[in-house]
């Protein structure tokens, strides 16, 4: 890796797993399941200043819900700028750890951040297409639950964008929520729209139920 992969929790060239938080959950919880850029944090596209960095805070609530819960919450983000060489995973670090930073502020602890660097239009190792991990496909999701012993149906996904929605679908989830988007079904899958105070509302209902 050119940005010193040595020094960052990458358990292959394109794969990130780092653990955010020391607590500690028995196995067969579910999950709260989050994007980042465009969920978390406004989508500056291809984010890499950390100075940059807004958060969302239809997010705030639903972490700190979560959290009371005693539920994992779980980002789970595709990173193609560095495939691409816009960045590299010490960029990547910085502002994630910016978004990780402002959440504390809020009182919101993510508990384990996995990303993907790999894109067919990437270079080296990391010019992979189709890889598993990538979402829509639910590599990320099933290695959650593998590393937390985690009880995917029962879990949730927020995100911006269908490939986050598909990605839950394939992993067994059966609730998402898409931020600015449209309530439908997909295969199993209820999809609610995220878009104003009473769709936060019915997502934190829902996280207090699990």
């Amino acid at each position: 890796m050119a940005d010193g992969g040595a020094e960052f929790p990458l358990v292959e060239p394109g794969l990130w797993v780092e653990r955010t938080s020391t607590r500690t959950f028995p196995a067969g919880l579910p999950a709260l399941f989050l994007d980042r850029d465009g969920t978390i944090n406004i989508d500056t596209d291809y984010p890499s200043d950390p100075a940059e960095i807004v958060l969302r805070p239809q997010m705030l609530p639903a972490i700190e819900a979560a959290n009371r819960a005693g539920i994992p919450v779980v980002i789970v983000t595709n990173q193609s700028g560095i495939a691409r060489g816009y960045f590299g995973w010490d960029a990547f670090a910085a502002v994630n750890q910016r978004v990780l930073d402002l959440l504390a502020e809020g009182n919101a602890v993510v508990d384990i951040v996995l990303a993907c660097g790999y894109h067919e239009k990437g270079t080296g190792p990391l010019a992979v297409a189709d890889h598993p991990m990538r979402k829509p496909n639910p590599g990320m999701l099933i290695e959650a639950a593998r590393l937390l012993g985690l009880d995917l149906k029962r879990s949730l996904i927020v995100g911006d964008k269908s490939a986050d929605m598909e990605a839950g679908r394939r992993a067994g989830l059966t609730r998402g929520w898409l931020v600015d988007g449209q309530g439908s079904t997909i295969d199993g899958l209820a999809v609610s729209p995220l878009r104003d105070a009473h769709d936060v509302d019915g997502l934190l209902a829902a996280i207090r139920s699990l």
